[in-house]
C-alpha cells in the first residue's frame, strides 16, 4: 500500500489517462446513465475532479509542467462503495454455523467482545481499511461494536488516509451477553459524543447504529429516534427482515407492530441517510414506507447466500423505485470485493427471476452507493468537484480475465467479464481524494 505523509509535497494537478466511465443516472431508468471515454482523461485539482472526458478534447485542459500518469489499457471507475459492513468481524469471516442467530452466538459476539482494547481495535481496523482498499473500496457505511473504542480507532485509520467513511457504535441492550450489553441511556450518550466528536471532522460522517431491533429494548429504539430527529445529517444503520427465524422473533418481541420494518417506523427511524441491511422479507407496504420516508437498502448477497438467509427482491424494490446499493456484510458476507459481490448478485436476481445487467451492477456499487447515502455530487461518480476517490482496473489481471476481455463486443460485455471472473486483483490502483492509497504491486504497509 502506498501512503504518503507529505501531503503539502504533492502537485495541486494531477491528469491521468485510460478508459474512463462513470455513471450520472442509474441504467434501470435511463438509456444515458453512463459516460464512456475509451481513451479518456480525468483531471484533479486539490484532492477534487476538475475535468473528465476524452483525452484528445480535455488534454488542452491540462496546466504545463503536469506530468499524466498513463494507465492507457486500463479502465479508471469512481471507487466502490459498501454499504453495509462489519470491521470487528474480520476475524470470523468464514466461521460454520447453521444459520444467523447461531452464528451470532458461537462466534459473533465472542470476537467482538476484544474491542473494549484499543490497540487491539487498531490493528484490526488497519488491516480491515487495507483490503478494502485493494479491493476497491473508497468508502464505506461501518459497523463497529458496542465500545466507543473500536469507533475511535476506526476513525483514526481512516482519517490517516483522508477516507470518506461513516462508522457507528453499535447501540445493544438486550438479548445479547452481558459482556456486550450496554444501556438505553448510555449507548445514546456515547452515541452523541461520537457525533459532536467525529461527524463531518474531516471526511469521517457518524451513524446512529442500533444492531437491530431484537436487541433493542423500546427505549433504546426511541432514543436512537430522538438522536435522529436531533441530528438530520447524522447517517442511520442497522438490519431489518434478513431471516425468517428473525421475524419470528421480532413478532414475538414487538407483538403490536405490523411487519420488522414497522417497529423503525414506530420509532423514527426509516428517514434520508437511513441505510437498512438485507431486507430480503419485505411486503409491499414496507417498501412503500421506505420509499415515502427516503430510507435505502443495502443488498448483501454473499451474505445472505453463505446463511441461507434468502434471494433479494430486486423487481419489488425497483417496482416501489427503492434506493439501492450493495454491502459486503464482512464477516456474514464472504468476500471484501464488491467485484466478487457483483457475482453473487448477478445469481441471486437470476434465480430470484430478476436480470442484473453489468452496467446496472456498477451503477449499484457506484453512484447508486452515492445516492443512497444522500452524497451524489460528493462522490460516487466524476462530476466536478466531486471528491477524486476512483480506482484502476486491469482488464488483464488474470489469464482467463485477459483473454475474455479481449474478446468482449460492447462496454457491457466488458464489464459483465469483469463482474463475473474479477476480485482483489483486478484493482491496480485506488485513489481518495486524488491520493494514491494502495498499489497492488507495492509492499503492503506495516501498522
Amino acid at each position: 500500500m502506498a501512503i504518503h505523509s507529505d501531503r503539502t509535497s504533492e502537485p495541486s494537478v494531477q491528469a491521468y489517462r485510460a478508459s474512463v466511465l462513470h455513471f450520472t443516472d442509474d441504467p434501470a431508468v435511463n438509456d444515458r446513465a453512463y459516460a464512456w471515454f475509451e481513451d479518456g482523461l480525468l483531471i484533479v485539482r486539490d484532492g477534487k475532479v476538475l475535468q473528465v472526458g476524452d483525452y484528445h478534447q480535455h488534454k488542452t485542459g491540462i496546466p504545463d509542467g503536469t506530468v499524466i500518469q498513463d494507465y492507457r489499457g486500463k479502465m479508471i471507475i469512481p471507487g466502490f462503495i459498501d454499504t453495509h459492513v462489519h470491521y470487528p468481524q474480520t476475524d470470523m469471516i468464514a466461521s460454520p454455523a447453521p444459520g444467523l442467530l447461531p452464528w451470532l452466538e458461537t462466534y459473533t459476539f465472542p470476537t467482538e467482545q476484544r474491542f473494549s482494547d484499543l490497540s487491539h481495535c487498531r490493528e484490526v481496523a488497519h488491516f480491515f481499511i487495507g483490503e478494502l482498499l485493494r479491493c476497491g473500496t473508497t468508502t464505506a457505511m461501518v459497523y463497529c461494536t458496542v465500545h466507543p473504542e473500536s469507533v475511535q480507532a476506526f476513525f483514526e485509520a481512516s482519517e490517516a488516509r483522508n477516507l470518506r467513511m461513516v462508522a457507528g457504535k453499535i447501540m445493544m441492550d438486550r438479548n445479547c451477553p452481558p459482556y456486550l450489553q450496554d444501556t438505553a441511556e448510555r449507548g445514546a450518550r456515547e452515541t452523541d459524543d461520537l457525533i459532536r466528536t467525529w461527524h463531518q471532522r474531516g471526511r469521517q460522517l457518524v451513524a446512529i447504529t442500533p444492531r437491530f431491533a431484537p436487541t433493542s429494548t423500546p427505549a433504546q429504539l426511541q432514543l436512537a429516534g430522538e438522536l435522529a430527529q436531533a441530528y438530520p445529517d447524522v447517517y442511520l444503520q442497522t438490519h431489518a427482515a434478513e431471516n425468517t427465524d428473525e421475524l419470528a422473533w421480532v413478532q414475538a418481541l414487538f407483538p403490536a407492530a405490523r411487519s420488522y420494518m414497522d417497529v423503525y417506523d414506530q420509532y423514527g427511524l426509516l428517514r434520508p441517510r437511513a441505510m437498512y441491511g438485507h431486507c430480503i422479507w419485505l411486503n409491499d407496504h414496507d417498501r412503500t414506507r421506505m420509499a415515502q420516508t427516503g430510507s435505502s437498502i443495502a443488498i448483501c448477497p454473499t451474505s445472505n447466500l453463505f446463511l441461507g438467509s434468502g434471494l433479494f427482491d430486486f423487481q419489488g424494490a425497483d417496482q416501489h423505485r427503492l434506493a439501492l446499493s450493495f454491502g459486503t456484510d464482512v464477516g456474514g458476507g464472504t468476500s471484501f470485493s464488491m467485484l466478487q459481490t457483483m457475482n453473487e448478485a448477478y445469481k441471486v436476481a437470476r434465480l430470484g427471476g430478476s436480470y442484473l445487467p453489468a452496467l446496472r451492477m456498477f451503477y449499484l456499487a457506484t453512484l447508486g452507493g452515492a445516492r443512497s447515502m444522500a452524497l451524489e455530487g460528493v462522490i460516487g461518480h466524476f462530476a466536478l468537484g466531486a471528491e477524486a476517490d476512483f480506482i484502476v482496473l486491469d482488464l488483464q489481471a488474470t489469464p482467463v480475465l485477459a483473454r475474455r476481455t479481449a474478446r468482449a463486443g460492447s462496454l457491457e460485455e466488458l464489464l459483465f467479464s469483469l463482474a463475473l471472473l474479477g476480485d482483489d486483483r483486478s484493482v491496480l490502483a485506488t485513489y481518495a481524494a486524488g491520493r494514491q492509497v494502495h498499489s497492488r504491486d507495492a509492499s503492503p504497509a506495516q501498522p
